[in-house]
């Protein structure tokens, strides 16, 4: 080719390019060191966030757990007690829709878990509290000797009280003699009832003993006999 010829094609395309005035962006590296600090905090920020999440998860199931021991014992000892009540045992299991609710609560997670756990001993606290409000006034729940009480009293005042309506009736005669005597060997015998009472109103668990006071329900029997026997037989030789 001459020295005039003209160049056409891709020769022509590079050669313009090359004298052209575009230039390369250039990116500062003070520019990329901010978005990699910025890039940096975000992922710390992650990463704290997710360990805080799971060290709250952590310290949330280990309180269900402890809070699960306590709830269960409580419930244990409610069940035992309602059992001795009288309470069906079928009436002591959870019917299919509450285990549905309580499987519900449950899908929150251990904090979930935890709240709903912390409701139920909340509920079962009440229900303690309620049984022994109502226990003060059973006297079943009360000291032997009050409770015995109960029992041994009315036997012991029996005898006496028919012996000293007997000498207002009569005065001094055949009828308030006879009472007298009939009324000597009754002590025994209302002793003996008061017993058997005890036994029979009064229940225990298998692994206790029922303390019927022995002593205490004879001195019971024993004194009212006395003192009314003293004083019919102090009217009767005066009369």
């Amino acid at each position: 080719m001459g020295p005039n010829a003209t160049v056409t094609g891709p020769g022509r395309q590079r050669a313009a390019a090359t004298g052209g005035d575009a230039t390369p962006a250039v990116v500062e590296p003070g520019a990329a060191w901010g978005e990699y600090l910025a890039a940096a905090r975000q992922l710390d920020g992650v990463r704290r966030s997710a360990a805080a999440a799971a060290g709250e998860q952590a310290r949330s199931a280990e309180a269900a757990r402890e809070e699960l021991t306590v709830v269960r014992s409580g419930l244990a000892s409610q069940q035992e007690l309602l059992r001795d009540l009288g309470v069906p045992a079928i009436s002591l299991v959870p019917s299919p829709p509450e285990l549905t609710e309580a499987a519900r609560s449950m899908v929150g997670g251990p904090a979930a878990v935890l709240a709903a756990l912390r409701v139920a001993r909340g509920r079962a606290d009440a229900a303690d509290a309620a049984l022994a409000a109502r226990g003060r006034f059973r006297p079943g729940s009360w000291p032997a000797r009050a409770r015995n009480l109960l029992m041994y009293g009315p036997f012991a005042l029996v005898v006496p009280l028919i012996q000293v309506v007997v000498y207002a009736a009569t005065g001094v005669g055949p009828a308030s003699v006879a009472a007298l005597i009939c009324g000597l060997p009754m002590p025994a015998v209302a002793f003996v009832a008061g017993w058997v009472g005890i036994g029979r109103l009064f229940r225990v668990g298998p692994a206790e003993r029922l303390d019927r006071t022995v002593r205490f329900g004879a001195l019971v029997c024993l004194v009212p006999a006395v003192l009314v026997t003293a004083g019919l037989l102090l009217a009767l030789l005066a009369g």
